[in-house]
C-alpha cells in the first residue's frame, strides 16, 4: 500500500487530497439474470465522499459472461468538507425518495 501527501493528506486546505493504492477484487457480470459490476478495495474503509478509481477492468464483457478479477484500485480521501457535504446530499436525496414513492396517482378520464 502507498500513501501520497503524507498527515497534510487529513488537512482541509494543506496539501490536497491523500491517495492510497490498494488490491482489489472485481466481479462483473453480464447475463440474462444480471448486469452489475463490483468493485471491492481490500485493506481499507471506504468513508463517505471517498473516490475510487479501479485500474485494469475490462473494456467489454461478453453477454453470457461473468468474470471474478483481482486488480488496483486508487483511492482518494475526501476531506472533512466533503464528508460532511457528501452525508448532507445523502439525507436530502433519501427524503426526495419518499415524496416521489407516495404521492396519490392521478385519477384517468
Amino acid at each position: 500500500m502507498t500513501t501520497g501527501n503524507g498527515w497534510t493528506g487529513w488537512l482541509p486546505f494543506a496539501g490536497g487530497p491523500k491517495t492510497i493504492t490498494v488490491p482489489c477484487v472485481l466481479e462483473i457480470e453480464r447475463t440474462a439474470d444480471s448486469f452489475h459490476a463490483h468493485a471491492v478495495p481490500e485493506g481499507i474503509v471506504l468513508r463517505p465522499g471517498d473516490r475510487v478509481v479501479v485500474h485494469g477492468a475490462p473494456e467489454r464483457v461478453e453477454f453470457g459472461q461473468r468474470g471474478v478479477m483481482r486488480s488496483y484500485a486508487t483511492v482518494t480521501r475526501a476531506g472533512p468538507l466533503e464528508r460532511l457535504r457528501t452525508r448532507f446530499a445523502a439525507v436530502f436525496e433519501l427524503t426526495e425518495l419518499y415524496h416521489v414513492g407516495f404521492e396519490p396517482k392521478e385519477a384517468s378520464p
